[in-house]
């Protein structure tokens, strides 16, 4: 890999270009906002999000020309809101991705495909998933810019293309390991997102630890079952790919997803706790999309269930979490 760039303005973006910085000389970084550019040319950081990292410039190429960065890249990092990737690149041609590594840091749905990232980038864009992988936790971006031990998960069906990954990304404060289940390690980071909602939610309604310890229990037995049915390959669901990320993102103080579902819990509508967090909660958009996708494949999930009734048919949150509490054990 000799050229690395980074698509996307956020928290994780500015992880992931902080990250790479250890281990390479020149990262290309896009920031649509051309004032968040000038911003951190200037200052040094990000003006909006983990504003405490601190960039040497001589290290980065910033820029809001997404072509550019693109064709100045071998390898890309897909560091955008799963709801705004179709946006980004409606204007960018299959050729601009020809011979291109991507790799996904999102953890979401692109809502107008109910597609993964992995599938949207090879439909659109032609990439062949041999040079398709994502990067999944259990991380957040703020401890990483606290440079607190972090582990990361680097997934692509190119044993190669992910070791060097990987190795790209390891660091003093990060460790990684590799994964070939590029489908069961995506959907895995998606559907962690819906089970963080629900975690908030009955936070928000006063349910204790004693109930969370059921909720996300049972949590990590549908995500079993949903990615069994999807790719039934060989997996331990109880390694830090899968149940690791599922518990930091259900239970962190720094879990959007988590302090979105405690808003609604305390009775908060869904336009109204999503002006208030000024971020994206992944698990909202997904909730939608997974709930469309499982027509397809009939797998039991109950809390996906209680969450799609409680976002999108405004059933009363007391009402909803009741009735799953008498479904778990």
């Amino acid at each position: 890999m000799k050229t690395v760039g980074v698509i996307g303005g956020g928290s994780w973006a500015t992880a992931l270009v902080k990250i790479l910085c250890n281990n390479l000389t020149t990262v290309n970084w896009f920031m649509r906002n051309e004032t968040a550019v000038q911003h951190v040319l200037t200052y040094k950081h990000n003006p909006t999000y983990l504003q405490s990292v601190e960039f040497d410039l001589n290290k980065i190429n910033i820029s809001s020309d997404l072509e550019a960065v693109i064709k100045a890249s071998d390898v890309l990092i897909i560091a955008t809101p799963s709801a705004f990737l179709v946006k980004l690149f409606e204007n960018t041609t299959p050729d601009l991705f020809k011979g291109k590594i991507v790799f996904s840091a999102v953890k979401g749905i692109v809502p107008e495909y109910n597609a993964i990232p992995a599938r949207f980038f090879h439909k659109t864009f032609g990439t062949p998933y041999k040079d398709i992988g994502i990067i999944s936790g259990p991380c957040h971006a703020e401890e990483v810019a606290l440079e607190r031990l972090s582990y990361l998960t680097i997934a692509c069906q190119h044993e190669g293309i992910a070791q060097t990954m990987a190795n790209l990304l390891a660091c003093r404060y990060i460790k990684t390991t590799i994964s070939d289940d590029l489908f069961g390690t995506e959907f895995s980071a998606v559907l962690k997102n819906v089970y963080a909602l629900a975690s908030g939610i009955c936070s928000g309604l006063g349910y204790g630890d004693n109930f969370q310890a059921v909720l996300i229990s049972n949590a990590i037995q549908e995500i079993e079952n949903f990615i069994d049915e999807l790719n039934p390959i060989h997996r331990d669901v109880k390694s830090s790919a899968y149940l690791g990320d599922l518990l930091v993102t259900a239970y962190s103080k720094f879990s959007r997803n988590r302090t979105f579902g405690y808003m609604i819990g305390k009775g908060y509508s869904v336009k109204t706790a999503q002006l208030e967090m000024e971020m994206i909660a992944e698990g909202y958009y997904a909730t939608k999309c997974l709930h469309e996708i499982n027509k397809k494949f009939q797998v039991e999930m109950p809390i996906l269930e209680a969450v799609h009734n409680i976002l999108y048919e405004k059933i009363s949150p007391v009402i909803e979490m009741k009735i799953l509490s008498d479904k778990l054990s």
